[in-house]
């Protein structure tokens, strides 16, 4: 196994016609891949996966978007009770401490997450509930000595403030999507910088995956959504993980074998599988 998609969704709706399937091409393409949680069904299936597939492990945790009533998305819940014309809302769920920490027991769960801030779709009400969910994780990974699978959305500032204020585990930085001012803040603290299939089809964060360390960078795929060129506008899948690897080591202009091998390495490291 070469590559590793720190985090991937294959519990997900958009998979219930060919999971075992896609977890063999990744196999057979070389990929280990995270299966992440955002709320208890999908971070108990998660587990679940991950006990059953030898490359597969699991992270477990309660979104920020999960923490209220928020949008519903066909990808990760399925149409089952979506009306025609969208609206349905998914429940806001009361963080079960004991649940994620029985959860928490297995061998094959490696981070506690997606857990953080997401401010793009929430209303200015819920914020302080995502950060008393968020510090409740965050003393979850701490009592378990498991890293963080940090989502942070138009918050990196508050998140931060609170890593720094309760956090005694590192982990990584989700999908980042910040500048390289704000991707310092976090390399700094000791979190490392993950990239999906997004910086195959822009510019936007070359900087931050130029400057960044190597030994502080992970891969993923994010899938079932922002496949990378050559499968955009499909559904993303583990096995394309290798488009992104591809990807950093362009943007880096570093020999390809190279940079694999260190990201892998990386995630052997943060995430300790």
């Amino acid at each position: 196994m070469r590559y590793f998609d720190a985090h991937t969704h294959v519990n997900f709706a958009a998979f219930d016609n060919d999971r075992e399937e896609a977890i063999a091409r990744a196999k057979d393409a070389g990929v280990v891949m995270n299966v992440v949680g955002t709320q208890k069904e999908t971070s108990a299936s998660a587990v679940a996966l991950a006990e059953k597939y030898e490359n597969v492990y699991a992270t477990i945790g309660l979104h920020p978007i999960h923490t209220s009533k928020s949008y519903h998305d066909v990808q990760e819940l399925g149409e089952a009770g979506s009306p025609p014309a969208g609206g349905f809302t998914s429940r806001g769920e009361q963080f079960d401490i004991s649940n994620y920490q029985k959860l928490g027991q297995s061998q094959k769960v490696i981070a506690i997450g997606e857990c953080g801030l997401d401010y793009y779709r929430c209303d200015e009400s819920t914020k302080e509930i995502q950060k008393k969910v968020f510090i409740e994780q965050i003393e979850l990974a701490n009592k378990l000595g498991k890293p963080l699978m940090l989502h942070i959305r138009n918050a990196y500032n508050d998140a931060l403030e609170i890593l720094k204020a309760h956090a005694k585990v590192k982990g990584d930085t989700h999908f980042f999507a910040g500048d390289w001012a704000t991707a310092e803040k976090f390399l700094d603290f000791g979190f490392t910088l993950s990239f999906t299939g997004v910086i195959t089809f822009t510019h936007d964060y070359d900087e931050v995956v130029k400057n960044a360390p190597l030994d502080m960078i992970l891969s993923e795929t994010d899938a079932p959504y922002v496949a990378p060129v050559p499968h955009r506008g499909k559904r993303n899948e583990p096995s394309y993980v290798v488009e992104v690897v591809r990807a950093i080591a362009r943007i880096r202009g570093e020999e390809f074998e190279k940079v694999s091998y260190q990201l892998f390495e990386n995630a052997r490291r943060v995430l300790h599988f």
